[in-house]
């Protein structure tokens, strides 16, 4: 059961109050929150009496200090312990106090009071509470193209180009493998891999209802305890595409595409040896198509994919590249961003980092938490001191449509020239991306 005394964020504090707000009893937000009632009932009323602005008072006695009543000796062996050994934790020199003989008979503090007093002298480590992006709920697939799984393999070395990783994409229905891209000598694809992959199935076989991904940091911001949505995740939003996050570790989620990453490798790259990066993406692209249509798959009763399923060779939801600066709707991200919040710790300089970028607001507000809400309207970030009782709106950065859409290349503008050899990543890709599109001869 949870005890007295429990640390709290402010983003648990803002969440109390708008619970108490919405209805709900002390009980049931302590449950729901995992605090102890008498937290619950201790925010809510100072809440209710002083309003935001009492939300950012911190746990702790009075100006005496966190361990005002334990002796000096004991104040100072909590300070030295903590200073000389930073990774141990209240419990930790709680137990160390015990075991000290210079310390035998005196009054010892509880952990509760060692964290407030560690939190007073500024030698607590900070600590968020953690909230997940929005996404839907995990469902099974009854329709081919309504759900695909993305990952990437580990590195394997092939003969002939040294490391390389592949990015799989397979139909959860059907057991189509929509996509096999081996990223050579990288040993961890970018967003720009990522997004040609994605390309590359779309005009294959149309647009999925959805895409799963895992939390690698290509795809998930793992720095934050109130993660920002990565670029990829806002790209596949404004396609229309809906993207959820496994809750387990593969193989419990994910097991079709740790499989087809297994199969892939056996079928295209094991003992072979390869000229060029060129002759490596045919030879996945030859045995994805053999796989989808001559391949028995033991799930679909001794069937390949699209001879059991025929209607998997389309979503019916159209995409080319030519038009996906149209197609792509600013407003599904400036919407999925207006329904979350994101709590940051302002550093000494008056600094705070969300999404890959850094924003300024100023020493005024520095070594405090700042709630941070997206408006649509204006496209801005606001941010609320921890007190409530200051914003500040800050221009979002790296949220446009260029932004977001990546290395997409001006098809109105394409080059009637050779472009000069050796070709850079970005030209290579964009080769690559022409390469799929029907009627296109390089």
């Amino acid at each position: 059961m949870p005890q007295r005394g429990q640390i709290t964020t402010l983003q648990q504090r803002v969440e109390i109050g708008e619970r108490a707000k919405a209805g709900e009893s002390d009980a049931q937000i302590a449950a729901t929150l995992g605090l102890s009632v008498w937290t619950v009932r201790k925010w809510r009323r100072k809440e209710h009496k002083e309003g935001r602005i009492g939300l950012a008072s911190r746990p702790g006695r009075p100006p005496t200090g966190a361990l005002g009543a334990a002796p000096p000796v004991v104040r100072e062996a909590v300070h030295t312990l903590r200073k000389q050994y930073p990774g141990w934790g209240p419990q930790t020199l709680r137990v160390e106090l015990e075991d000290d003989p210079q310390l035998a008979g005196q009054p010892l503090p509880s952990r509760s009071r060692i964290a407030a007093f560690l939190r007073q002298k500024k030698l607590a480590r900070p600590y968020e509470h953690h909230t997940e992006l929005a996404q839907p709920s995990p469902v099974i697939a009854h329709t081919a193209h309504e759900e695909w799984e993305l990952d990437a393999q580990g590195v394997v070395t092939v003969n002939g180009l040294g490391r390389v990783s592949l990015i799989d994409i397979g139909d959860t229905f059907s057991r189509l493998k929509v996509e096999c891209w081996p990223c050579v000598d990288s040993t961890k694809p970018t967003t720009e891999d990522y997004q040609l992959a994605c390309r590359r199935a779309f005009l294959r076989y149309g647009l999925p209802q959805r895409i799963t991904l895992d939390h690698d940091s290509a795809f998930y911001d793992n720095t934050c305890a109130s993660p920002f949505p990565s670029r990829f995740h806002l790209w596949l939003i404004g396609l229309g595409v809906e993207v959820r996050f496994i809750q387990q570790p593969p193989p419990a989620d994910h097991a079709f595409i740790e499989r087809t990453h297994q199969l892939m490798t056996q079928q295209a790259l094991a003992g072979q040896t390869f000229t060029d990066a060129a002759a490596c993406h045919q030879a996945t692209t030859a045995r994805r198509d053999f796989l989808n249509r001559r391949y028995p798959s033991r799930s679909l009763q001794g069937r390949a994919p699209l001879e059991a399923h025929p209607e998997a060779s389309h979503s019916g939801r159209e995409y080319d590249p030519y038009d996906e600066a149209a197609q792509f709707d600013l407003a599904r991200v400036h919407a999925y961003l207006a329904s979350h919040r994101w709590f940051r710790q302002v550093s000494a300089q008056g600094q705070f980092s969300l999404g890959a970028h850094r924003y300024g607001v100023g020493k005024a507000w520095a070594n405090q938490t700042v709630e941070i809400t997206f408006d649509p309207t204006q496209q801005v970030f606001v941010c609320r001191s921890e007190d409530g009782q200051h914003t500040l709106q800050l221009p979002a950065q790296g949220l446009t449509k260029v932004d977001l859409l990546g290395e997409l290349p001006p098809w109105e503008k394409l080059p009637a020239y050779q472009r000069r050899l050796p070709l850079s990543p970005a030209a290579w890709r964009e080769n690559i991306l022409y390469q799929e599109m029907a009627g296109t001869i390089l």
